[in-house]
């Protein structure tokens, strides 16, 4: 009996030891939490887009609260509603939130353009793509397997015709999409936005004739009629330079002198949000 108790009341005072420095340990060096922190997390949606620039809801709640200068209007899927909350716990001004949602810069549905293979693969555009660039004529062009909605938290996306469609009422901009499809077919814009390009391939007119009717031309048109220079033709693909598109004299000549209707008017407000 002794010979265990020998063993054992050693091992019992070293456990006790070892406790109360851990203990000690734990006080010294505890990392005080701001006692905002849990309050700015509960404002914020949970979406984890990443939209604000910072990895998930989390780090954007830490990134407020340990630095002033980080604005509390980077919350697009939360928009205004958020960014008054953030303020009020922060004690902060208010910022008016820019809301955005995502659009697709393609309109080369299977009225307009035709696969060229018969892809018997995995069901992602992802895998599609790595197959000589996809099925479809348009090397460019929507692949119609569906990452995108895949992704998108407000099943805001749909693939109709082998084209993927946004409803903006149910985006919240958060970007998910975006940043999912191969071809960068989508574009996250504001919300007061009412001219999109909806075509994204860049080779000559010719070219893109042959691969897909809607497609742009590059003919120039829209830069011609365009009273205020914001359009241009970059790598063959009309650009908007939306700084410029604004207070238009004679809104929506673009859309109407395009040669192929690629440029396409579009009411993107009353999204829905968090």
């Amino acid at each position: 009996m002794s010979a265990i108790l020998t063993a054992v009341i050693p091992v019992v005072i070293i456990g006790i030891i070892c406790a109360a420095m851990l203990v000690i340990a734990s006080k010294l060096m505890a990392v005080k939490e701001d006692e905002r922190l849990p309050k700015v997390r509960e404002c914020l949606p949970g979406a984890n887009c990443g939209a604000c620039g910072y990895a998930g809801c989390d780090g954007y709640a830490k990134a407020l609260v340990e630095d002033e200068g980080v604005p509390t209007n980077l919350c697009v899927p939360g928009a205004d509603g958020v960014a008054k909350q953030l303020s009020e716990v922060l004690g902060v001004e208010f910022e008016d939130v820019v809301e955005q949602v995502a659009v697709i810069q393609c309109s080369g549905d299977c009225d307009h353009t035709e696969d060229i293979v018969d892809y018997k693969g995995i069901e992602s555009c992802s895998a599609a793509k790595l197959l000589y660039g996809g099925k479809g004529k348009c090397g460019y062009g929507c692949l119609g397997l569906g990452d995108c909605a895949a992704v998108c938290p407000q099943d805001a996306i749909c693939i109709e015709k082998g084209l993927a469609h946004i409803n903006q009422r149910l985006c919240i901009g958060c970007g998910l999409c975006a940043k999912t499809c191969p071809n960068s077919l989508i574009s996250i814009i504001p919300d007061v936005e009412r001219v999109v390009i909806a075509c994204s391939n860049r080779d000559k007119g010719a070219a893109t004739r042959k691969a897909c009717s809607s497609g742009c031309i590059g003919c120039r048109k829209c830069v011609k009629v365009c009273p205020n220079g914001a359009i241009s033709i970059v790598d063959n693909l009309a650009v908007i330079d939306y700084s410029k598109c604004e207070n238009c004299p004679d809104f929506g000549v673009c859309a109407r002198e395009c040669t192929v209707k690629c440029i396409q008017l579009k009411d993107l407000s009353g999204i829905h949000r968090f």
